[in-house]
Order: structure tokens, then C-alpha cells, then sequence
């Protein structure tokens, strides 16, 4: 089933810096990788865009790096798709794997990353005539309850920074994760080359 434009998400950039004291945390717009730790289940290596975070309302994101290996012609035969067939299909996450949703990437010189998600498909086709846009189809999402996200962060599952200009240029595989995660810090650059079971070299 293809997601309509009724949940459409939309967002002009980045969140407030979370490191402000006494300020609630907030990563609306930023990047969500996987510690090394969680190397089961759908999680394994992901790079997530979270869309939307609030201490109210929880979170909800987008895993960019878990292609399916398929297209949207494999799921879907309404021949008014046109190039749309041709768009790969990603991992969203583990919530909602029933629906097929388009969302768009862009970068902005002002306000950096920007994204319009579970866009209708006749929005799709206009993005996808624009330069600069970036057209994925993705089945499911990644969601969390208020405070669970906040939890898992506490619990170091996972590791946030900024978006840079370089992401949308960039294969998004499974090479995304280490591309991002070695260029973060010294200390990082070895968590991402670390074998992942150090005891068997």
C-alpha cells in the first residue's frame, strides 16, 4: 500500500543545540547512529534522520541506510508512477512495514538539511524534476514514545550528530555508517573500524 500526503512531514532544518544547559533536549534534524552494541534486528548500523522529536510527543525518523535491493515497481504496478518505478526502496524502520511512503531530501545553503516526508506520489514526481532532490521510497518507520528515545541515549545506543552537506552525495548503505561515524572524533574513527566480535581476531 503507498502512504498518502495526509501525514506529510515537513521541516526547514536543524533542531537547537541539545548542549544548552537547562534546556530540554531536542534532535529534531539530527542523525541517529547505531552503536556498535546494537548489532541485531534492523538497528544494525543504521543512520537515522530524525524528523521529529519533542519531550512530549516522542520521536520519529527514517533509517537512510538500509536499501532493500528492490525498486518501487517491485511493490507497486500503477503504471501512473512512471519514474517513480525506479526509485529505490529503503528500510524506514520496524513501525507501520505495511505502507510504502515517498519522501524528499535537499540540502539548503541557509538552513541546511531539509526533507518533506510521506509526500503524496504526484508531490514525488514533482521533486524528483527538481536538481538538487533527492526521491526515496522507504516501508515502515522508526518511532519512540515519549521519553523512550531519551532512555536509549542515556544507555549510549546511539550516537547523534549534525547532518553535513556531504550526506546526500553519499551511498546510503551500509558504508554511511562507518563514513560518518569515523569522521566524528579520533575515538570514534576507532569504534567504527573496531572488528565487530574482537575476541574471534
Amino acid at each position: 500500500m503507498v502512504g498518502g500526503s495526509g501525514n506529510t512531514r515537513y521541516n526547514s532544518g536543524v533542531a537547537a543545540d541539545p548542549s544548552k544547559p537547562d534546556s530540554p533536549l531536542q534532535l529534531q534534524g539530527y542523525l541517529l547512529l547505531a552503536d556498535p552494541s546494537l548489532r541485531d534486528g534492523i538497528f544494525d548500523h543504521s543512520v537515522i534522520l530524525l524528523a521529529d522529536h519533542s519531550p512530549a510527543d516522542g520521536a520519529f525518523g527514517l533509517i537512510l541506510n538500509h536499501p532493500t535491493g528492490r525498486m518501487v515497481g517491485d511493490f507497486v504496478t500503477d503504471k501512473d508512477l512512471g519514474q517513480l518505478r525506479r526509485i529505490p526502496v529503503h528500510e524506514g524502520g520496524p513501525v507501520g512495514r505495511e505502507h510504502l511512503t515517498f519522501s524528499v531530501f535537499w540540502w539548503s545553503k541557509k538552513s541546511g538539511l531539509r526533507w518533506a516526508i510521506r509526500i503524496s506520489a504526484e508531490d514525488a514526481v514533482k521533486h524528483a524534476h527538481r536538481p538538487g532532490r533527492i526521491v526515496r521510497a522507504f516501508v515502515g518507520h522508526s518511532g519512540w514514545s515519549p521519553g523512550q528515545l531519551e532512555g536509549e541515549l542515556k544507555r549510549s545506543s546511539w550516537i547523534t550528530t549534525r547532518p553535513a552537506p556531504e550526506l546526500l552525495g553519499a551511498d546510503h548503505d551500509r558504508s554511511l555508517w562507518y563514513g560518518i561515524l569515523r569522521h566524528l572524533s579520533p575515538f570514534h574513527r576507532v569504534l567504527a573500524e573496531a572488528p565487530a566480535k574482537p575476541l574471534l581476531n
